[in-house]
């Protein structure tokens, strides 16, 4: 598939301006709240249910579209530090209303070897609060769970540089309180 110029900014715009929370703080599940069950589909076409990971603790992280620049950048930033999730042994999970056959492509290209995971139909996207853009796409928001299953932190409206530095320094931090 061949970009223009002018498609290229266009998906750069909307990857960019979906930074910004679009829903209601409501609307996000809270923090000490049961995170919401799911069931998608990886990269490698493998089912993945957060079922999959009692006992571990999950970053669960939304962004708006693959292969797009601050995607890119959050995608690039949780590969550089996943000897160090894995060390606090945490599953990193990217959730974007994408294809499969995207997060493939993107997975491929970008060298990333964490889960990509297809919410199409948005429903778990939906789930989490994390609509955006008219509910076209999710907005960049991410949760960590506990091994119980429940929801310790919460960001919205992240920032994609800083952002897996602040999850690892959260992690430890609650891990720490023994929570």
């Amino acid at each position: 598939m061949k970009l223009t110029y002018f498609s290229a900014l266009a998906a750069l715009a909307l990857c960019l301006s979906v930074t910004a929370p679009s829903m209601r703080a409501a609307d996000v599940p809270a923090e000490g709240a049961k995170a919401p069950e799911f069931k998608l589909m990886s990269q490698e076409g493998k089912t993945v249910d957060l079922k999959d990971f009692k006992g571990q603790w999950v970053v669960l992280y939304f962004y708006p579209k693959d292969m797009t620049a601050g995607c890119t950048i959050e995608a690039h930033n949780f590969q550089r530090d996943l000897a160090q999730y894995e060390a606090k042994k945490a599953a990193i999970l990217g959730v974007s209303a994408d294809t499969t056959d995207s997060h493939q492509q993107f997975c491929t290209k970008e060298s990333l070897t964490f889960k990509l995971l297809a919410d199409p139909e948005k429903k778990t996207i939906s789930d989490y609060g994390s609509l955006a853009g008219n509910g076209m796409v999710a907005a960049r928001n991410t949760f960590i769970i506990d091994p119980k299953g429940v929801i310790r932190k919460v960001y919205t409206g992240v920032k994609p540089n800083p952002h897996s530095e602040e999850v690892l320094a959260a992690l430890a931090q609650l891990q720490s309180k023994g929570e």
